[in-house]
């Protein structure tokens, strides 16, 4: 299905249900339920105002929750569990991937986490711990352990016996992993080899030993880059020593590509990709309150600057018309190249071998803007103003600035990476106290040289 007949189908359905909601009919709302995949009854209760997907919630069959719950939000998983003890957690989440529930776990509270898996039976329990042992944004966070593994001596004949004697295999499964004795990685069967090769050939003889695994300990953003670059389905993943330890598979994947991108973007206001849309207003105001107060010292910061030349704009009082205009654009500049290079950062583009080929790139472009610019604008002032300094004033601090906020806007988020500090977070910020501060400095500098 097309993408826009796909949304508003989405959006129909939507409405249909509220409709049904509002109008106490509880049986329709639960039979249009049932027409959903889990995905989308998640996106529906995502989308929903707190008394409507409370009333949702209920209508979802038991045997669904835990497949809806999955692919919520943080804070409504949260607010959904957190009215659960353990054994309806366990209970819930039965079924889900090692993965999966891993990923749940680390949202609650850790006594809470600890009583759902002590509920647990004993092999899941190992298995849902090993991946709790690693940080969530590595490999080792996004692996499943549930893999099928054979050795190099196996005859075709036999795995092929094997398979059958299973009414299903994981989910995602294109290979079979080569392992020995000692449970050490040795290569990949693809399952594509299995059905077409000779049954009496060995494993030794089809299977591909070309394929280097995926260390636990890698970052969640390299793995990604690494699924884009190979076009995976599935990667072993091994410990230091080479051992298989289990599989990430590209569904998992696709949740990391979607988080860093969501991450990116709000991020950027300061936001939490995982922010329930519908959370209450005391909580929502909560969150935003400390990026606003840091906000509003960085604008204290650029008032202090406009301080400093107050008998200057008392003596020029068309300065503070035109003031805002250099810091706007120096804010424009700055961001464009503040966002091209924490794009190129999270796709691993950038490093020290090209960083001043790009820095060199970027003032390029910010000196044929700025020189553009400042043509335009110092024309468009002396039309205004009939006054030809205030026009080389203007002219001059808008190159300086738009200079400025290429520098900034490439090497902030280069150095705030280095202090492991989120350059998507913390660099508009940053960027916006540089470029108003220079851009206020230079031009209100610069009159109260030529004008006082």
């Amino acid at each position: 299905m097309p993408h826009s007949k796909k949304s508003q189908f989405q959006k129909d359905h939507a409405l249909e249900l509220s409709q049904a909601i509002d109008s106490g009919s509880l049986y329709q709302v639960r039979q249009m339920i049932k027409t959903l995949p889990t995905a989308g009854i998640a996106h529906l209760l995502e989308s929903s105002p707190p008394q409507t997907r409370s009333v949702l919630w209920q209508l979802v069959d038991k045997d669904a929750e835990g497949e809806v719950i999955q692919y919520l939000n943080e804070d409504l998983q949260n607010e959904i569990l957190s009215d659960l003890n353990a054994e309806e957690v366990a209970e819930l989440t039965e079924g889900l991937e090692d993965d999966d529930l891993a990923d749940i776990l680390q949202q609650l509270p850790q006594q809470l986490a600890t009583e759902v898996l002590q509920a647990m039976d004993l092999q899941d329990r190992q298995r849902v711990e090993t991946i709790l042992s690693y940080d969530e944004n590595t490999a080792g966070g996004l692996m499943n352990t549930d893999t099928i593994t054979v050795r190099r001596n196996h005859t075709v004949e036999l795995i092929l016996r094997y398979l059958r004697r299973h009414n299903s295999i994981p989910e995602m499964t294109d290979n079979l992993l080569v392992v020995n004795r000692n449970d050490e990685f040795l290569g990949i069967l693809p399952l594509r080899e299995v059905l077409v090769s000779d049954p009496n050939i060995s494993v030794r003889e089809v299977m591909h030993e070309d394929v280097e695994a995926i260390p636990v300990d890698m970052e969640a953003t390299q793995v990604a880059q690494l699924f884009e670059q190979h076009d995976w389905v599935s990667a072993p993943v091994v410990d230091s020593e080479g051992k298989l330890l289990g599989r990430i598979t590209i569904d998992d994947v696709v949740d990391v590509i979607r988080d860093s991108t969501e991450h990116s973007l709000m991020s950027m206001a300061g936001l939490d990709e995982e922010d329930d849309t519908f959370a209450p207003v005391i909580k929502t105001a909560r969150r935003r309150a400390l990026w606003l107060g840091v906000n509003l010292c960085t604008a204290i910061l650029a008032s202090m600057v406009i301080y400093l030349f107050q008998d200057t704009l008392d003596q020029v009082v068309y300065l503070a018309v035109l003031m805002p205009i250099v810091a706007n654009m120096g804010g424009v500049a700055g961001t464009q190249t503040l966002t091209l290079v924490i794009r190129e950062l999270a796709l691993g583009h950038i490093s020290s071998s090209n960083s001043r080929w790009l820095l060199r790139r970027e003032l390029g472009v910010a000196g044929l803007n700025g020189l553009l610019w400042a043509v335009v604008i110092s024309v468009v002032t002396f039309l205004w103003y009939q006054d030809l300094r205030l026009s080389y004033i203007i002219a001059a601090a808008m190159m300086i600035n738009l200079v400025t906020a290429a520098l900034a806007g490439a090497y902030l988020p280069l150095f705030l990476k280095r202090l492991n500090v989120d350059p998507a977070l913390a660099g508009s910020v940053a960027l916006t106290t540089v470029t108003d501060s220079i851009g206020f400095f230079a031009f209100l500098g610069l009159a109260q040289t030529f004008y006082l």
